[in-house]
C-alpha cells in the first residue's frame, strides 16, 4: 500500500483519508495470515474492483487455512495418543493375544455393506485406506472415513470377553471378506497380532492389517442435538438425484465439479432441496454424490437426518438401529 507522503526526517507513512478502507483490508488480510504476495494481488483487485479475482484469493487462503488446521488436528490427535500410551502403557488397543469371534454372516456383510462407501482413497493418507474393526465386549464396529465422510456401523459377536482391540482391515482385504459373506450361517474372524482372518465354512479371506492408527473416530461422532427430519430413503435419493445441483470448488473423479445439495428443514419437519436462488442461515450444502452414497447405504426403509448448525455434519441414521450412521462434513456455501 503506498503512502500518501513520506516524512523525510522519521520515515513515518502518511495515508489520506481516502485509503482508510483500503488500510483497513490490508489489517484484516494480515490479521487472517495471508501471504504479502496474495495480499499485493488482493489489493490491486480491491483497487480495481476486480471483486472475482478477490473472492478467488480469498477462497484459496481459506482451504489453505482449513487444511492447515485438519493438519494440525491429525497431529496433536498422534500426539495425544501418544501421551496417553506414556501415562498408561498398558492401554495400547493392539493385542498380542489372539482373538476369536462368532458373528452372523448376514450381519457382519450389512456392517460392510454399511461403511465400505466412506473409505479413503488418498494415497497421502493411507491410514485412512482401510476399515477399523474395533472390538469391545460383545460387538464388533466397523468405521470407515476419508475425513469428508464417516459411516459407523455395528455387528453383534461372541466369543471374546478381552479387552478392546482395533486393527484397520485393508479394503483389498474387507472387499475379499464381504465377497465371501453370501450365505445365511455364522462366520468367524480373528485377529492375531497384525493378522486378520475371516473363516466361512471351508473358505478364507486373510492378510496383515494396515501398520497406521485410524483416528479416534469415537471424538468425532459425539454430536450436539439438532434438528431432525424423517425422510424416505428411496424417495429422497430420487429427488437428490433428480433435484437442483449447485456447483462447488471441489472436483468429482473424472474431473468434472464437484456437485452439492443444499438442504433446509421446512417448518413442519420435512426437508426440501434449495435451488440456485434460496438464501439462509439453515442451508447446509453437502457433496451430492456422497449423500447419494449415504442413502443408499442406509437402505430402502425410513432414515432419520439431523442437521446442527451449517458447520456441523449432517448425521443420517437408521431409526431402529441407533449404532449404524454416517456423517457428511457440510461444504461452505459462497456468498
Amino acid at each position: 500500500m503506498v503512502p500518501d507522503r513520506v516524512d523525510p526526517v522519521s520515515g513515518y507513512r502518511w495515508y489520506a483519508p481516502g485509503q482508510l478502507d483500503e488500510a483497513r483490508l490490508l489489517a484484516r488480510l494480515r490479521r487472517a495470515g495471508m501471504p504479502l504476495a496474495d495480499v499485493r494481488l488482493v489489493l490491486a483487485g480491491w483497487a480495481g474492483a476486480d471483486t472475482d479475482l478477490v473472492r478467488q484469493l480469498l477462497r484459496a487462503h481459506l482451504r489453505r487455512l482449513e487444511q492447515g488446521l485438519s493438519d494440525t488436528r491429525a497431529e496433536f490427535s498422534a500426539l495425544r495418543a501418544l501421551l496417553d500410551h506414556r501415562e498408561n502403557p498398558m492401554t495400547s488397543l493392539r493385542t498380542d493375544t489372539a482373538v476369536r469371534l462368532s458373528l452372523s454372516g448376514p450381519g457382519l456383510a450389512a456392517a460392510l455393506d454399511a461403511v465400505r462407501f466412506a473409505a479413503g482413497t488418498d494415497p497421502e493418507l493411507p491410514m485412512l485406506g482401510g476399515i477399523l474393526f474395533d472390538v469391545e465386549g460383545h460387538a464388533l464396529c466397523l468405521v470407515a472415513t476419508d475425513r469428508y465422510r464417516m459411516a459407523v456401523a455395528r455387528a453383534a459377536a461372541d466369543g471374546y470377553d478381552g479387552p478392546r482391540v482395533q486393527v484397520t482391515v485393508p479394503l483389498p482385504l474387507a472387499d475379499a471378506m464381504r465377497a465371501l459373506l453370501d450365505g445365511e450361517g455364522r462366520v468367524r474372524l480373528a485377529v492375531d497380532g497384525d493378522r486378520v482372518t475371516l473363516e466361512t465354512g471351508s473358505r478364507q479371506a486373510a492378510g496383515q492389517c494396515l501398520d497406521h492408527d485410524f483416528p479416534d473416530y469415537r471424538r468425532l461422532v459425539r454430536l450436539p442435538a439438532g434438528r431432525r427430519a424423517v425422510v424416505d430413503a428411496p424417495a429422497f435419493r430420487e429427488a437428490v438425484r433428480t433435484g437442483p445441483v449447485r456447483a462447488g470448488e471441489g472436483r468429482e473423479e473424472g474431473g468434472t465439479p464437484a456437485g452439492l445439495s443444499v438442504l433446509e428443514v421446512t417448518e413442519d419437519g420435512s426437508v426440501t432441496l434449495a435451488g440456485d436462488g434460496a438464501d439462509g442461515r439453515d442451508l447446509v450444502a453437502v457433496n451430492r454424490a456422497f449423500l447419494l452414497d449415504a442413502l443408499t447405504a442406509g437402505g430402502d426403509g425410513r432414515l432419520i437426518l439431523e442437521f446442527g448448525d451449517p458447520t456441523a455434519p449432517l448425521a443420517i441414521r437408521r431409526p431402529d438401529d441407533a449404532h449404524t450412521f454416517s456423517l457428511l462434513m457440510p461444504v461452505r456455501l459462497e456468498d
